[in-house]
């Protein structure tokens, strides 16, 4: 042995992998400081400057809400806008993301009035003063920009790169104009009028609401069974004397010794007549009987909605069993399906008497049940075929209020002009204000409260049943627990009531042949949506909603900002529209609140009678208009967005009214692509509540884990579905990640040694080629992934690769040529190249979902470098692609599982401690395998120090793999000696006597070393 083989040590002489990008990422707290390097080096900045000049692509950030910390939905949501934006930069595009805050409404109010207020035992101050008003919206102003600041560097700690120095914020004064002017376009076109309709209230809240800003929950409803009186049937009436039978229209007959009275009739009409006396109706004296789950609504009965499709029957009761209610002998009208199980509920025993028809149920009339109380309830309740009518649950009539319920309003309009034509008054009444008490038009009970502040019940319900057994109108009472909306911000019950209110028409024609709703519609058809499903959901919204409410009651807005006379019409003056937009543009949306607003806006025209509207515009009006003052007035955004990307619940709600709104005033969608996601329940497939325990917060998750394991998270997951998230689900992730980090690390450790040296495509070995075959065939299904938002396949199929092609295999394959070959071999510097191309692309690929750890990665490797966020994806060459090859090497392969699963059970048994100890036989049968492996060094692509492969069956002991039949290896043992530097088993160590211990490869790797000076 030479004194220079006795001093060295073969560890240095190996080109090891060296790096200084940790095993431990240490995230929670590396990230925050690749965050504050990003500020520092303002990164958004320099992003924009490197896309200038390319074609733009623009997501518009549907805006949280500004009043409180994030949450894991805020995370989820961002992390998908962030990854979205990043990857069409990082291909490209000008991706600019503009992060934006929805300021105004009620939320905000809320707050204020609790921590400002309540809290402290003060009273609410009178709004109606303008000081008073300017300083509530001081205060709410305050309180928005409080949590702007925070969500903004929550959001930034998550690894999101956006504008935030300039948000879009809907408080600032250019955004109320702008808003201000979208409502003054919907006035000018006619489509925005003053009507009466029922809508969802809070009474807590004193507001009108709108179907996003409600929630249901469980509650305890009473239900009751009414009866209503038939008094006519086809226009003959029985009197309360019960003995004169009345033709209501178009004449009066009274009968007085059996005779008509005063009325001269046509012939038709006298048979008619005489035959109705002679013969009334047996449904003469029966009741009709509803079912409803909100006794106070009685009060504001106008009608009875049956439907045609339904089977009735007449019952008569021949048992009683009750305290109060129907008696034997009654007649009472059902749906059959339904009457047996309304009888058991009332403890009757009954009979059913005959059928019913669609047409005798057309004839009826009935009177109130609460006839003469307080004077009123005097008039007929006609009955109403409705397409609503079911017989699932009830009595198969529906009990119609039109100013306490949507269905009910829209069965009493479709009849208006049948109603009107029989003489019946279709005004509909107000019977509750807006603080939960009855009012005059509901007779008999003012002063009674349907609900109190606090959203608990109130008397109503007590009064009304009370009243209707005294009348002996109640036919069976119960509770039952079922699903009811409540406001999502004060958790209480709401109601429905009618009220004056500002709608936008939804089928109002706009001049040019459509209405709002068929150009939402045909919108709708021209949007993209991921998943799918969302544009069905959607378009079932937008065919069936009503009229667009836009007014709420309250004072922290953008105000319904126009001026109407005393028949409700809209005043149309540009010049006082102009003076309103300019003063918003300097003051914001103050000035309509402010001392002598209405004559500063009006001018010469203050003396003419008109009313300024206090009303605020809903806050689903304002982010609907978002598109307006950001993609159209941004030079830095275009119109309309390629992307809005929100939760599911978003199309009732931000896709909804921004659909409407653009529909409105520019007659398309502000949108070509709508993305939804579901939401995050726990590990169980709960719903996260702080009263379980079992919330995640992402700041939690933060630091304990770092932001990427929540992002990893998050492309791993089906985001369009509804997820889960809890501890173990976490760690699973972190698990994926470390993986996927000594990947990164060991990569990095290679590069090291690497001297960036080219190679042709045509001068590597097979096996780098087929690496590169794979980057081709990912480099596709990135882009195209990343193209159809399907993150999940790129994070899966990128940590397979990782994992499996490169960890177990490849690098596996190729680590005793990188860590043991000379400098100057053709293989080591292949393996290098390839390696260099495998790490450019995977950290880029990575880069916009773990954006912490590949910059990291990033300036490990080029330390020089800006940023890897201002890099784009590598260019991967067509010509890379070779699935000739890539079968050839999966034949291969198949043939490796089959050796290393013999050596395993060698190693198990410890009869080999490395599979460099063994020099396998492997026996194929195949004659294409046996092709395959001509000219492959199977012994390095299966570790082993030798291998051979011989065509036959192979001894009957031999190891065999059922997946790949045709295949047996005998594992034998290597024959030679172990190299001291490489540890393989040659018979070649000692063959170059300057190093004896070494094989020839090693001592040929070591002369060339020490002639470059490096030993």
């Amino acid at each position: 042995m030479t004194d220079t083989a006795e001093k060295l040590d073969y560890s240095k002489t190996l080109y090891l992998p060296e790096t200084d990008f940790p095993m431990r990422a240490g995230l929670p707290q590396k990230e925050p400081e690749l965050v504050a390097r990003w500020q520092q080096m303002d990164l958004y900045k320099k992003l924009r400057a490197s896309a200038a000049g390319r074609e733009k692509f623009v997501l518009h950030d549907g805006p949280p809400y500004a009043n409180g910390n994030i949450h894991i939905g805020h995370a989820l949501n961002k992390i998908l806008k962030d990854v979205i934006t990043r990857s069409f930069q990082m291909r490209g595009y000008d991706s600019n993301y503009v992060p934006g805050w929805d300021c105004h409404g009620l939320p905000i109010e809320w707050k204020i009035e609790e921590e400002n207020y309540r809290s402290k035992g003060k009273a609410k101050p009178d709004l109606s003063e303008p000081a008073a008003m300017t300083e509530f919206r001081r205060e709410c102003r305050a309180y928005a920009e409080k949590w702007i600041k925070v969500q903004a560097g929550e959001f930034q700690r998550l690894g999101i790169v956006g504008d935030f120095e300039n948000p879009y914020l809907t408080m600032n004064f250019h955004s109320e104009a702008r808003i201000a002017g979208e409502l003054l376009k919907i006035a000018r076109s006619g489509q925005l009028y003053r009507g009466s309709k029922p809508i969802m209230w809070s009474v807590v809240e004193r507001t009108a609401l709108a179907e996003a800003e409600v929630e249901y929950q469980d509650y305890e409803s009473d239900t009751i069974w009414v009866k209503f009186p038939v008094v006519e049937v086809d226009n003959v009436a029985i009197t309360e004397k019960n003995a004169t039978y009345v033709r209501s229209a178009p004449i009066v007959v009274n009968r007085a010794d059996g005779q008509p009275s005063h009325v001269e009739l046509n012939t038709t009409a006298a048979e008619r007549l005489r035959e109705a006396i002679e013969t009334p109706s047996d449904l003469l004296l029966a009741h009709v009987v509803i079912w409803t789950t909100t006794p106070w609504t009685i009060p504001g009965n106008r009608a009875i909605s049956y439907s045609p499709k339904i089977a009735y029957g007449l019952y008569e009761v021949t048992a009683a069993e009750n305290d109060f209610g129907p008696r034997p002998g009654e007649k009472l009208i059902f749906a059959d399906k339904l009457a047996e199980e309304s009888f058991a509920k009332a403890k009757l025993q009954y009979k059913r008497l005959r059928d019913v028809s669609a047409d005798e149920l057309a004839a009826i009339t009935c009177a109130h049940p609460l006839k003469g109380l307080g004077g009123g309830y005097d008039f007929p309740v006609p009955l109403l075929a409705g397409d609503h009518v079911t017989d699932d649950a009830g009595t198969g009539f529906v009990h119609t209020a039109p100013s306490h319920g949507r269905e009910d309003f829209e069965a009493w309009m479709h009849h208006i002009r049948e109603l009107e034509a029989r003489g019946i008054e279709t005004k509909i009444p107000f019977p509750v204000d807006d603080a939960g008490f009855y009012t005059a038009d509901a007779p008999g009970f003012e002063g009674a409260r349907v609900m109190d502040d606090n959203g608990k019940k109130g008397d109503a319900n007590d009064r009304v049943i009370k009243a209707l057994i005294e009348r002996n109108m109640l036919f069976a009472r119960g509770r039952l627990k079922h699903q009811y909306p409540h406001s999502w911000r004060s958790k209480k019950p709401i109601i429905f009531r009618n009220t004056p209110q500002w709608f936008v028409y939804m089928d109002k024609e706009l001049g040019d042949g459509t209405t709002l709703r068929s150009r939402a519609l045909n919108a709708i058809d021209d949007t993209r949506f991921v998943p799918a499903a969302g544009q069905n959901r959607l378009r079932a919204m937008i065919e069936q909603r009503p009229d667009w409410v836009l007014s709420r009651q309250r004072a922290w807005g953008v105000p319904i900002c126009v001026f109407v006379d005393e028949q409700g019409e809209i005043l149309q003056d540009e010049a006082v529209n102009r003076r309103i937009l300019d003063a918003f543009e300097e003051e914001g949306a103050d000035a309509w609140f402010a001392d002598g607003a209405r004559a500063r806006f009006l001018g010469s025209r203050a003396n003419e009678g008109w009313t300024q509207v206090m009303d605020i515009l809903d806050v689903w009006f304002d982010s609907g208009s978002t598109h307006t003052f950001t993609l159209e007035d941004r030079p830095d955004l275009k119109w309309p967005a390629d992307v809005y990307l929100e939760g599911s619940d978003q199309h009732r709600g931000w896709f909804h009214s921004s659909l409407l709104e653009s529909a409105a005033t520019r007659g398309r969608a502000p949108y070509d692509t709508v993305i939804t996601h579901g939401f995050t329940m726990d590990e169980k497939g709960q719903k996260m509540s702080k009263s379980l325990g079992n919330v995640v917060a992402p700041q939690d998750v933060m630091k304990d884990a770092g932001a990427d394991i929540l992002r990893l998270w998050v492309m791993t997951t089906d985001y369009w579905e509804d997820q889960r998230l809890g501890r173990t689900i976490i760690q699973t992730n972190v698990d994926a990640y470390r993986k996927l980090r000594n990947t990164i690390r060991w990569m990095l450790g290679t590069l090291a040694h690497d001297e960036s040296e080219e190679i042709a495509h045509g001068d590597l070995p097979e096996l780098e080629k087929l690496m590169l075959h794979r980057l081709a065939e990912l480099d596709v299904l990135v882009r195209e992934a990343y193209d159809a938002f399907e993150f999940k396949k790129i994070a899966r199929a990128l940590i397979d690769f990782a994992n499996v092609e490169l960890s177990a295999f490849y690098f596996d394959v190729r680590k005793d040529a990188l860590y043991c070959d000379a400098p100057s071999s053709p293989r080591r510097r292949a393996a290098l190249a390839v390696i260099r191309k495998i790490f450019d692309c995977t950290v880029t690929w990575l880069a916009p979902m773990l954006p912490f750890t590949m910059e990291e990665a990033w300036l490990s490797r080029r330390p020089d470098a800006v940023s890897v966020h201002l890099e784009q994806f590598p260019t991967v060459p067509s010509e890379w692609r070779n699935e000739v090859l890539a079968e050839k090497w999966t034949e291969i392969r198949r043939v490796r599982s089959v050796v290393t699963g013999a050596l395993e059970i060698e190693r198990k048994d410890k009869r080999i401690g490395s599979s460099l100890e063994a020099a396998p036989v492997v026996y194929v049968t195949d004659v294409d395998l046996l092709k395959a492996l001509e000219g492959q060094d199977f012994e390095e692509i299966c570790i082993t120090s030798g291998i051979a492969v011989v065509a036959g069956e192979g001894p009957g002991n031999a190891f065999r793999l059922p997946e790949v039949p045709g295949v047996a290896v005998d594992p034998k043992l290597a024959e030679g000696v172990k190299c001291a530097r490489s540890w393989r088993v040659t018979r070649d160590v000692g063959s170059d006597p300057a190093w004896p211990d070494v094989s020839a490869r090693d001592a040929a790797a070591l002369r060339e070393l020490a002639a470059l000076g490096r030993l």
